[in-house]
């Protein structure tokens, strides 16, 4: 991949290589983290009305006047909002394919009601983003600096000086504290988090944690690979880094790991194989990185890959690494893995 080395990997060439990279990942981490995840300390609203501060995962602690409705969001964070019914004005990040409908990452957002800043990671055109006078920017943070996800470096400077930014951190720690963090900004924000849908959806992802639970129970000779392709290789993520791995590995998911060795050169997520050592791992389950970024099971011609036990078995799902972190939008990829696991055969 390109620009790689042990120490450094650029944002963009983590996206180039798709999958376990967009995780955003080998952002090695430099600095503090003073806002540990998990805080809800300073998070709160006033009602529709009145002041509003919330404090974010960096520990930065963001206040205004008022309850703030010209939001601008990282698409996948606008679409978590939306869940909870809160409506951003405008988004970046990846939000329609090239036949115009919704991005994987949109979720339920309503793409035509939103201004698209930039419609791919790492684009966002300022002079659009101050036309629509932002009060706050909300995304998402992959490492221990906060640096903001998708927000681009060579105009970071003058984004940050358009309006205060909340961040919630996606780095090192499972799931569930993430959803629970957008929960708290959202009911900040005005949501009701007592309607009936919203608490259902909470309801639906216990039920459903607790089925991945057994089903990993039940099978625990069952071997589960996290893949992601591109154009010249495949990629293996570890479990320690992304939020939806280490939760399902809590779960008691038997993932298969790269090796430690083979992770150093990005910073510990993920490892990169030819597509000749694509069988390097043996695997019963592949779950496969479903963002646009990358190259779509049905859509890989290698022959090695197509050789797979698990690909021969047809024992090959989804995964979203960047998850939508509403309950809504996370309960399918428990369901969906636990189903996998309780079909699954040991042919790996």
């Amino acid at each position: 991949m390109p620009n790689a080395s042990a120490t450094h990997l650029t944002r963009r060439g983590i996206l180039a290589a798709g999958g376990a990279l967009g995780l955003g990942a080998a952002l090695t981490a430099c600095g503090d983290d003073d806002g540990k995840s998990g805080s809800d300390e300073g998070a709160g609203s006033a009602g529709k009305s009145g002041p509003w501060s919330f404090k974010d995962d960096r520990g930065t602690t963001v206040k205004l006047d008022k309850v703030p409705t010209n939001i601008v969001a990282f698409t996948g964070v606008a679409a978590a909002l939306f869940d909870y019914g809160v409506q951003v004005k405008g988004v970046f990040g990846p939000t329609t394919t090239k036949d115009g409908k919704p991005d994987v990452q949109a979720g339920d957002l309503d793409v035509d009601k939103v201004t698209v800043l930039g419609n791919e990671w790492g684009k966002l055109n300022v002079e659009k983003y101050a036309a629509l006078a932002p009060e706050v920017l909300i995304t998402t943070t992959f490492d221990t600096a906060g640096t903001l996800w998708s927000v681009p470096e060579e105009s970071k400077d003058k984004v940050a000086k358009l309006a205060p930014s909340v961040a919630v951190s996606v780095f090192d720690r499972q799931l569930t504290q993430p959803l629970q963090r957008m929960w708290e900004l959202a009911e900040s924000l005005g949501a009701d988090m007592k309607a009936k849908k919203v608490t259902d959806a909470k309801a639906a992802f216990e039920k459903a944690a607790a089925r991945l639970r057994a089903a990993a129970k039940a099978k625990p000779e069952i071997r589960v690979l996290a893949g992601s392709a591109s154009p010249d290789l495949f990629y293996v993520s570890g479990t320690n880094l992304s939020v939806d791995l280490e939760y399902f590995k809590a779960l008691g998911v038997n993932f298969v790991e790269p090796s430690e060795e083979a992770k150093k050169a990005t910073g510990g997520w993920f490892e990169s194989l030819s597509w000749e050592n694509v069988d390097k791992y043996p695997a019963d389950v592949i779950i496969m990185d479903d963002r646009a970024s990358t190259i779509q099971p049905a859509d890989i011609t290698e022959g090695t890959w197509k050789q797979l036990p698990a690909v021969k078995a047809g024992q090959v799902i989804a995964r979203s690494p960047e998850p939508i972190l509403s309950y809504d939008k996370c309960t399918p990829l428990l369901n969906n893995l636990a189903e996998a696991i309780e079909n699954a055969k040991k042919v790996g």
